[in-house]
């Protein structure tokens, strides 16, 4: 039985199996006319709607955990990104349907959220999950795609998330808890490349994903999750809108400024140039005119003392 077939306490059960019983035993104390029984079926009510919300919670809790849910922003920063998204492993998902003497794996299947919920199976009518590849279906657009294959996460020993802080452990503890989709940018083009193929995602896309367990001893599908909700890649950012920091200056701003700072630039350095040139001048002047007074000097006729 699939994941999604499995026995949940809807509302609607829940209310079947304990409120019904409940207020017809309080129908039978009183009498329908009598004060007793109008705060009966006014405390009813009442409490129909207080166990109808908590049922709701509690089925929306269950929905989520049977879902590929995004990884936590502490383990995978700037995720999605452009091209790739960072999901959590589907840890004790499937352990009521794992069975000893059995060898099991994990598919992961990724579409686009355009694709029509008809494409959205990923099983034929044997049983058997489908191999459909990321170039059979137009990157998920047609339908769903097998992004991935990896062994069931061990529910016994998850990765301790303290050790994201050492750095000798960190790298270990993040590939064992999440799986990054379209972290492969080779594989498309690899012609001997024979194993699943997990190309880069399209930007500004949204997709939806989903975990199989896999009997690989029958080769058929024995559980499924839920798809996920709606996950969207990253949008390519414009140059005139990327964030400059620290002015958060535009590109022609920056232009600008540049344009300027260069111009000051020269300007200064023709000034000193200038100022330079002169001071070598004075000093040449200088020279010249002492070299010029000595010469006179010397060629002036020294008078001649009388003999007298």
């Amino acid at each position: 039985m699939t994941q999604v077939g499995k026995k949940l306490f809807t509302p609607i059960t829940l209310l079947r199996t304990t409120l019904v019983p409940t207020i017809r035993w309080k129908s039978k104390l009183q009498h329908p006319s009598s004060p007793g029984s109008r705060f009966l079926e006014g405390s009813s009510m009442c409490s129909s709607w207080v166990v109808l919300a908590f049922c709701c919670l509690g089925q929306l809790c269950a929905d989520q955990s049977l879902k590929p849910q995004i990884a936590a922003p502490q383990l995978a920063t700037n995720n999605p990104t452009l091209t790739t998204v960072a999901l959590e492993k589907p840890f004790c998902m499937f352990d009521s349907s794992l069975h000893p003497n059995k060898s099991y794996v994990i598919y992961l299947y990724a579409m686009k959220e355009t694709a029509s919920a008809i494409s959205s199976l990923v099983t034929d009518n044997s049983g058997k999950p489908l191999d459909s590849t990321f170039q059979q279906t137009s990157g998920g657009q047609l339908g769903p795609y097998k992004a991935a294959l990896f062994d069931v996460p061990n529910c016994a020993s998850p990765p301790r998330f303290a050790d994201v802080g050492d750095v000798n452990k960190v790298s270990d503890v993040l590939k064992r808890y999440l799986f990054r989709v379209g972290d492969d940018g080779t594989c498309l083009y690899d012609p001997n490349f024979l194993a699943v193929c997990n190309p880069p995602l399209a930007p500004d896309t949204t997709y939806r994903f989903k975990y199989v367990l896999l009997d690989s001893t029958e080769g058929i599908m024995k559980d499924q999750t839920l798809w996920s909700d709606p996950i969207k890649t990253r949008r390519v950012k414009l140059p005139l809108k990327i964030d400059t920091w620290p002015g958060r200056r535009s590109g022609d701003m920056i232009v600008i400024t540049s344009i300027l700072s260069v111009l000051v630039f020269l300007l200064l350095a023709g000034f000193l140039a200038s100022v330079s040139s002169a001071a070598m001048g004075s000093k040449d002047s200088t020279a010249e005119t002492r070299c010029m007074s000595q010469t006179i000097q010397q060629s002036e006729p020294r008078p001649q003392l009388s003999s007298e």
